[in-house]
């Protein structure tokens, strides 16, 4: 049986969260701020994490572009109890991560890249 594109997204997230022990969840959202795919804990709402992750992106790239800074790359947020890392995959949607605390960002990065890139085959 063949499996559908969500099905080979929500795979490439777990594939990630496999190598990557710094990824505790992430999910693929579209820039309109609706889940297509997601490897979230039970008591984190998807709607909500998609609404969010779209606003962020959104205003890090006006942010990026009206300050002279040029194509958004990623936008990451730290907090108390790890970070929230948000990056594009393509045009049309979101890639977001949530990593521990002390996590290695640079392998996060990394691992994220090769995710988006994968991922933006199947948006």
């Amino acid at each position: 049986m063949t499996k559908s594109r969500t099905e080979l997204m929500e795979d490439r997230l777990k594939d990630m969260q496999i190598t990557s022990p710094d990824i505790e969840a992430s999910a693929v959202v579209s820039v309109d701020g609706l889940p297509i795919a997601t490897s979230l804990p039970r008591n984190v709402e998807e709607d909500r994490v998609s609404a969010m992750s779209a606003a962020m992106l959104s205003l890090g790239e006006r942010i990026a572009s009206e300050l002279g800074r040029g194509s958004l790359n990623e936008v990451y947020i730290k907090g108390e109890k790890g970070y929230v890392i948000l990056q594009s995959v393509g045009q049309e949607a979101v890639l977001t991560v949530l990593a521990r605390e002390g996590a290695k960002l640079g392998l996060v990065f990394l691992d994220m890249r090769r995710a988006a890139e994968d991922l933006a085959r199947l948006v």
